[in-house]
């Protein structure tokens, strides 16, 4: 069999106007954020051996050249800015520029392996704007209800109006969810078999199915460390500390703390796990977050295995 060529690293700042790129210690470059200047980057790129770009998440911005990288062909990585920024700073370098990032980013690919991009299913990634639409506007809800306790008269009329604007959004975009996932016969049957769980309603279902892809594909401790209900020991020399959840998909983490809150009075089975765990200790948050985790492999069995017969 032929021998793969190692991947030759690219480090990739990317900002809103613009992208500095990192081939190497002697060579870099700039190129424009825009159509034309990310086909020129691209079109460099081919001229690479087996080319594999490492850029940072930065609020959206990096959509647009990973989408393009990867219909081109070309290997991509999206990793945390902390995890990164921390690399630097085990280099010992305290400086940051877009130029410096983005050589810190090549080396960063160089030393520690990185998970790849995959390309989104367009279905998904629907699914996935409607989510984060409706959590924007919930969002705002919960502010101009805020604001609307203590506002007067005047400040009531208008916050009153934005209220019940953002109440009939929130119930379009929510009506939006369910015919789009009504339309696509897997997310209608994987959202059918999620909420035969006690606790797992329309919301969480299909914020699993838009966040978490690897659902029903990896192991449940593999899942629980991606949604970030893993605890990680925290233990030096004869002192153990409590461990702690870290990390982790926060979008799926909030929904799925709300269900587990409801789990822990309606679900049966769940109900008396936590309650035994209260009743031998256990802080309120720590049993929680045990349902939490509970939850996240009942829901990864019931997706693996489509004759699994929940308990009642």
């Amino acid at each position: 069999m032929p021998v793969k060529s190692p991947p030759s690293y690219v480090g990739l700042d990317v900002a809103k106007d613009q992208l500095d790129y990192s081939l190497s210690e002697t060579e870099d470059g700039r190129c424009a954020n825009t159509p034309e200047g990310r086909a020129q980057l691209i079109q460099k790129l081919r001229g690479l051996p087996a080319p594999r770009v490492v850029c940072e998440a930065s609020g959206g911005y990096e959509k647009p050249i990973v989408a393009e990288l990867l219909q081109a062909g070309i290997e991509a990585c999206v990793v945390q800015p902390g995890r990164a920024r921390a690399f630097a700073y085990a280099e010992g370098l305290m400086a940051k520029t877009d130029r410096i990032d983005a050589g810190v980013l090549r080396r960063f690919g160089q030393k520690i392996t990185l998970r790849l991009v995959t390309p989104q299913d367009p279905v998904t990634s629907t699914l996935r704007e409607l989510l984060e639409h409706r959590r924007q506007l919930t969002t705002q809800l919960a502010e101009v209800a805020g604001r609307l306790e203590l506002a007067g008269p005047t400040l009531g009329r208008l916050l009153t109006v934005q209220q019940q604007f953002l109440e009939q959004q929130i119930a379009q975009v929510e009506t939006m969810i369910t015919q789009h996932i009504d339309q696509n016969p897997d997310l209608k049957s994987k959202s059918a078999r999620l909420q035969e769980i006690k606790g797992v309603g329309p919301v969480l279902a299909a914020t699993v199915l838009a966040y978490i892809p690897e659902l029903g594909q990896v192991e449940s401790r593999q899942l629980s460390a991606l949604i970030g209900v893993a605890p990680f020991p925290d233990d030096s020399g004869k002192k153990p500390a409590p461990r702690h959840v870290r990390g982790g998909r926060a979008q799926v983490r909030h929904v799925l703390y709300m269900s587990a809150l409801c789990a822990t009075r309606w679900n049966p089975i769940l109900s008396e796990f936590y309650q035994r765990l209260r009743a031998n200790g256990k802080p309120a948050k720590v049993g929680i977050v045990a349902v939490m985790r509970k939850m996240t492999c009942l829901m990864n069995k019931v997706i693996q295995e489509p004759d699994f017969v929940l308990a009642r």
